[in-house]
């Protein structure tokens, strides 16, 4: 039982981590280590139902419904790795910017290839989800600059908490890099590295509307149309790719509300082009040492994760009977299909 916890933990700071980096998304982790389907349905259990929960069974039965085994342990480990990779993140951002994104690349574009699988009931027409996420991935963050014109620095940490972590649980769509394409990834960063508790609290109130109405979107796509959503999901990874290459000249950009930039658009080049540009070195073999060391990482993530995924799934179907019958059907048949797919 303790391997198990500390095994969550450490899944929950490789999410933090990979949250506090623009480009990079958390649910990406959480996908490639096999907790995804697991870690979408525990959120969506929180609401009314969970009162029902505990009339019913008491603090066990609500220990139950709402997975809390599970969910604390990872919550643990993604504020851990949030707060202290907070100052670590904005050092190498400011000082190794291409080694960074070099590892970061390796690290999703190798993710993309492990879930990317097809599933045994794969059609044709999953080309189309797969072809819509890659759109989305591209246009969302073009649209994060509007976030800006509410005025209200109160209303826009309201609006961009529920979007940010909304994209925070998808793989492939940084919150980060939305964050920052927002103008607000500074001001957040800061405040939680200051612990400034009113900008702390406006912004998880936002954290926990986007939660809740958006976890339970992605768990009514996932029972319904399983292999539909992971190929969206596939989209969003590949799609996010373009954001991490090491080697760009960034070509269009606006100011936010408090002078920050907000980057909208990059000219993507080759290691040659950048040094010629910029006059500074490409560190292409750095850079590509760390792209294959992000790459092997998540493949043997992904080698060790999947027979522990298929131990919770039984875990999780055998604790069945101690949620309301109207979770069942979704629960079961998540605990089934993440075997295959995690």
């Amino acid at each position: 039982m303790l391997k198990r916890y500390l095994s969550i933990i450490l899944r929950g700071a490789g999410m933090g981590a990979a949250d506090a980096v623009p480009g990079v998304s958390g649910g990406t982790i959480a996908f490639v280590t096999g907790i995804y389907e697991e870690l979408i349905h525990t959120i969506k259990q929180f609401g009314p139902s969970a009162f029902g929960a505990w009339r019913r069974g008491g603090m066990a039965g609500l220990v139950a419904h709402l997975n809390l085994p599970f969910l604390l342990p990872l919550l643990l480990g993604i504020a851990v790795s949030l707060v202290s990779v907070a100052h670590l993140v904005v050092w190498l951002m400011e000082d190794h910017p291409l080694l960074l994104n070099g590892f970061f690349f390796g690290l999703v574009l190798a993710s993309a290839l492990v879930v990317s699988r097809h599933p045994a009931d794969w059609r044709w027409w999953h080309i189309l989800p797969l072809v819509g996420g890659l759109l989305l991935a591209h246009g969302l963050p073009s649209l994060m600059p509007l976030v800006t014109e509410l005025g209200s620095r109160e209303v826009m940490l309201l609006v961009g908490g529920a979007i940010a972590i909304s994209a925070m649980i998808l793989p492939g769509v940084s919150g980060s890099f939305l964050l920052l394409t927002m103008g607000l990834y500074g001001t957040v960063m800061d405040g939680i590295r200051g612990f400034d508790l009113g900008l702390i609290g406006l912004f998880g109130m936002g954290c926990a509307a986007g939660l809740f109405a958006f976890s339970r979107l992605l768990s009514w796509l996932l029972d319904r149309f399983h292999t539909g959503t992971l190929q969206l999901l596939v989209g969003f990874i590949i799609g996010s790719l373009p954001v991490l290459w090491p080697w760009r000249e960034l070509v269009r950009y606006q100011l936010g509300p408090d002078g920050q930039m907000i980057p909208l658009d990059y000219r993507y080049l080759t290691p040659g082009d950048y040094a010629l540009l910029t006059g500074d070195a490409p560190q292409l073999v750095a850079v590509v040492a760390l792209m294959l060391a992000g790459a092997a990482g998540v493949l043997l993530l992904d080698r060790t994760g999947r027979r522990p995924a298929a131990m919770r799934g039984n875990e999780t179907h055998g604790a069945g009977s101690d949620r309301a019958s109207s979770d069942r059907p979704s629960s079961d048949r998540a605990n089934k299909e993440e075997g295959s797919d995690a």
